[in-house]
C-alpha cells in the first residue's frame, strides 16, 4: 500500500512540476516573439528582455514546415518533418539562441505542432528541403506513412462530438494518431531533443484535438530539463496546452489541467469585452476562478494571441493601442495566471506574411531611438506602458490584490501588498480621486507615463502622504488610461 502511495505521489509531483515555469528569480512575464529569427531573439534576450526582467519567450514552431506560395504565417503550423529548419534559422542557430537567452536569465518555450502534419499540397516541399507525398500521407522526413494517421480521413464538423474533434482533420490537416506507439516515440524524441538544447518547456498547439490520455503519456516520457542551462537537476518541462474553451462544447479545458497548464482563452475575451464598454470594470473585484476560469497555477493568460488578433474582432489588439495597453496593464498588475504578452508584426489581412524580403527571407526588426521597433514589427513588449508593467509585476511578486476601489462603474484601483498600486480609468470622464495606495510615503514615478531616471521622473509624479494616500488623476484626454507606481520606482529623498 505504501509503495502504491509513493508511486501516486511521484506521479502527482511530476504533473505539478509541469506547471512550473522555472523563471530566474527577479524575472516574470512571457513574451511571444511571433515569427522572429533565432539570432534576433538571442540579441533581444541580451539587450532588452533580460535587463527588463522578462521571464521567458515563446518562440515560433521549430520543426520544418511546408512552403506555401504566398508565405502566410500559418505555414509554420503545417509540419513536413521534425527537423529544425525554418525561416527562423538552423538547428545550430536555435541552440545558440537558447544558450544565450538562458545566460541572460530568459527562458525559452517552444510552440510545438504534433497533432497533425500538413494538409494536401502538390509537390510539397519543406523549409529544409524535405519533400512529401501529402496526398498519399507519406512523410519520409520523419518517416510517417498512412498507417500513422487517423485513416481514412474525416473532417471536423461537430464540436459536440469529442471523437470527431480528436480523430478527424482540423481544416484539412492530416491528423496523427497519438495512441500509436511509433507516433508517440517520434513525438517524444522530437521534444526531448529540444529539452537537451536547454528549452524550459512547450506550448502544445491544438491540444484540444488530441486525447488527454495520449498527451499525458507523451509528457510523462519527457526528460528532466538540462541542468547545463541553469535548471535544477530534477526540473520538469513546463507544459501549456492550447485548448480553446469558451464554453458550450463537448471538450473542456478541465480535461487537460491535471497534467499541465492550459491556455485560458476566456481571459482576454472578458477583459476586452469590459474595456470595449460591455461590462463595468468594477466586476473584476473577484477576477479569477470565480469567473469560471481555471485555477491560477493552471492558466496561461493573455489579452490576444496570434490567432485571436486575426480571427476575433472583439479581442483588443495593438490596433486599439490605448485600450490594449490598459488591458495588458491590468493583466500584468493582477496576480492571476501566468501572463503572456503578444509581440506582433503589422498586418492588414488574416493571411498576411511576416516582414520578409523579395525571396521570402524573414526581416529582422530594427530598433528605433525610443526603443520601439520598425521594419514592419510592432513589438508591443517594447512599449513603455507594457515593459514597465513587467517590472511592476516583478516588484509585486508574491503579493495579493488588496484595497480594491471602484467608482461603481469603470474606474478601478487596487494594491499589490504594499509593493505597488494601479488605477485604471475606463469611464467616459476624468478620474480625480485621493486614494489609499498601500505603498510607503514618498515620491513615486508613474511608470506608465515615464521612467525613473537619475532619481527623477520623466513622466507623472505621484506623492504618497503619511497616510499612504495620494491624489490620483487620469484625465480622459490623456494618451494612457492607466497610472501605476511601485516600490522600484520611488524617488530617493
Amino acid at each position: 500500500m505504501m509503495r502504491v502511495l509513493v508511486c501516486a505521489l511521484a506521479i502527482l509531483s511530476t504533473v505539478a512540476a509541469q506547471k512550473e515555469l522555472h523563471y530566474v528569480p527577479g524575472h516574470d512575464g512571457m513574451v511571444h516573439l511571433f515569427e522572429w529569427k533565432w539570432h534576433d531573439i538571442a540579441d533581444e534576450c541580451e539587450r532588452f528582455l533580460g535587463p527588463m526582467g522578462f521571464g521567458g519567450v515563446q518562440v515560433s514552431p521549430i520543426q520544418e514546415n511546408v512552403i506555401v506560395g504566398s508565405r502566410p504565417w500559418w505555414e509554420r503550423y503545417q509540419p513536413i518533418s521534425y527537423k529544425w529548419y525554418t525561416r527562423s534559422g538552423t538547428p545550430d542557430e536555435f541552440r545558440e539562441m537558447v544558450r544565450r537567452c538562458n545566460n541572460a536569465g530568459v527562458r525559452i518555450y517552444v510552440d510545438v505542432v504534433f497533432n497533425h502534419m500538413t494538409g494536401d499540397h502538390d509537390n510539397a516541399k519543406g523549409t529544409g528541403g524535405t519533400t512529401a507525398d501529402t496526398h498519399g500521407f507519406s512523410y519520409p522526413g520523419v518517416p510517417y506513412s498512412q498507417y500513422d494517421f487517423h485513416y481514412p480521413p474525416c473532417a471536423i464538423n461537430n464540436y459536440q462530438d469529442p471523437a470527431n474533434v480528436r480523430n478527424c482533420e482540423l481544416v484539412g490537416l492530416h491528423d496523427l494518431d497519438q495512441s500509436k506507439e511509433y507516433v508517440r516515440e517520434k513525438i517524444v524524441n522530437f521534444l526531448n531533443e529540444a529539452v537537451d538544447a536547454g528549452v524550459a518547456g512547450f506550448r502544445v498547439d491544438a491540444a484540444k484535438h488530441m486525447w488527454p490520455e495520449d498527451l499525458k503519456t507523451i509528457f510523462s516520457r519527457l526528460k528532466n530539463l538540462n541542468p547545463e542551462h541553469h535548471f535544477p537537476s530534477d526540473a520538469r518541462p513546463y507544459i501549456v496546452q492550447e485548448v480553446i474553451d469558451y464554453g458550450g462544447e463537448a471538450i473542456s479545458k478541465y480535461e487537460y489541467n491535471s497534467f499541465g497548464a492550459v491556455t485560458e482563452f476566456r481571459y482576454g475575451m472578458e477583459i476586452s469585452n469590459s474595456l470595449n464598454g460591455n461590462n463595468p470594470l468594477k466586476w473584476f473585484v473577484n477576477w479569477g476562478e470565480a469567473w469560471g476560469l481555471l485555477p491560477s497555477q493552471d492558466a496561461l493568460v493573455f489579452i490576444d494571441n496570434h490567432d485571436t488578433q486575426r480571427g476575433n474582432p472583439n479581442i483588443l489588439t495593438y490596433k486599439s493601442s490605448k485600450l490594449y495597453k490598459m488591458a495588458v496593464a491590468f493583466m500584468l498588475a493582477h496576480p492571476y495566471g501566468t501572463a503572456r504578452i503578444m509581440s506582433s508584426f503589422k498586418f492588414d489581412t488574416f493571411d498576411a506574411n511576416p516582414p520578409q524580403d523579395s525571396v521570402g527571407n524573414l526581416l529582422s526588426p530594427t530598433i528605433n531611438p525610443d526603443d520601439t521597433c520598425g521594419n514592419g514589427w510592432v513589438c508591443e513588449h517594447r512599449w513603455r506602458q507594457i515593459y514597465n508593467m513587467v517590472r511592476f509585476r516583478n516588484a509585486a511578486n508574491n503579493t495579493d490584490v488588496n484595497n480594491w476601489w471602484d467608482n461603481g462603474q469603470n474606474q478601478i484601483a487596487f494594491c499589490r501588498g504594499n509593493a505597488g498600486f494601479i488605477a485604471i480609468n475606463g469611464d467616459k470622464y476624468d478620474l480625480k480621486q485621493t486614494l489609499f495606495t498601500c505603498v510607503e510615503p514618498g515620491t513615486y514615478c508613474d511608470v506608465i507615463s515615464g521612467n525613473l531616471e537619475n532619481n527623477k521622473c520623466t513622466g507623472k509624479v505621484v506623492t504618497v502622504d503619511q497616510d499612504r494616500k495620494a491624489y490620483i488623476e487620469i484625465p480622459l484626454n490623456q494618451e494612457d488610461g492607466v497610472l501605476a507606481i511601485h516600490r522600484g520606482a520611488k524617488v530617493k529623498s
